[in-house]
């Protein structure tokens, strides 16, 4: 408990006395995760609304995947990246590994079976005879996806808050193809592990109190947008 209390001081010091090093990692940790998050919405809601509303050859084979895809563990998923992105890989020539990129790259993969998955489940959950009903009254495609979006907004909220915490909290994949360098690559779930193996307990208290308060202040706006929703 005393740990803890600490913790939550040195949290507060740092962000109060503005450490460049830390504010750098917390800036670094929402541009590398929200970047793969609204790359995965890009992705992960058409394909959603795709495998929710059309039949195709190879429908069931691809939910699966998805599905799959929801639970693959993230230093698996750095591991297939980190394997693709080497020099002696197939996108070796691209240098991307041990980059900023390469970490977005491997949390968009972990995050648009989130996002597809939840976004299908929520478009299921739809009144299957509503897209017809729109085409009926004059709706156009486009003006149907964007009227089935909002029926469905609980849920496709609900896949961002997935997507966003699914890659914010990982850190085996950001290990493996980000490296946990210093000044480049380097985010919050990092530096928690490298500060807990210096015996840095108190500073690795804080990045964690730190990193919990960002998931918690972004999640608390997706969950007000949601709830007023609801309310309406």
């Amino acid at each position: 408990m005393e740990e803890l209390f600490y913790g939550a001081s040195e949290a507060i010091r740092l962000l109060f006395a503005g450490d460049s090093q830390i504010l750098e990692i917390i800036w670094r940790t929402i541009l590398v995760s929200g970047s793969a998050t609204l790359l995965a919405m890009l992705l992960g809601v058409p394909a959603g609304y795709l495998l929710a509303r059309q039949r195709f050859p190879g429908r069931t084979l691809l939910l699966s995947l998805v599905n799959t895809g929801m639970g693959m563990p993230p230093v698996v998923v750095g591991l297939i990246v980190w394997l693709m992105l080497v020099r002696s890989g197939p996108f070796g020539r691209f240098e991307l590994i041990y980059t900023k990129e390469a970490m977005m790259l491997a949390q968009f993969l972990i995050a648009t079976p989130l996002v597809a998955g939840f976004t299908t489940a929520s478009i299921q959950a739809l009144p299957a005879k509503l897209p017809d009903l729109l085409a009926i009254l004059g709706a156009g495609r486009l003006n149907m996806l964007w009227i089935l979006c909002r029926e469905a907004k609980l849920g496709l909220l609900a896949a961002v808050m997935a997507g966003f915490g699914g890659v914010v909290s990982e850190v085996g994949a950001s290990m493996a193809v980000g490296g946990n360098l210093q000044g480049s690559t380097r985010v919050l779930t990092t530096a928690i592990v490298t500060e807990t193996s210096r015996g840095q307990v108190a500073r690795a208290m804080a990045l964690g109190l730190i990193l919990l308060a960002m998931a918690f202040l972004v999640n608390l706006f997706l969950t007000a947008i949601q709830q007023r929703h609801q309310v309406r």
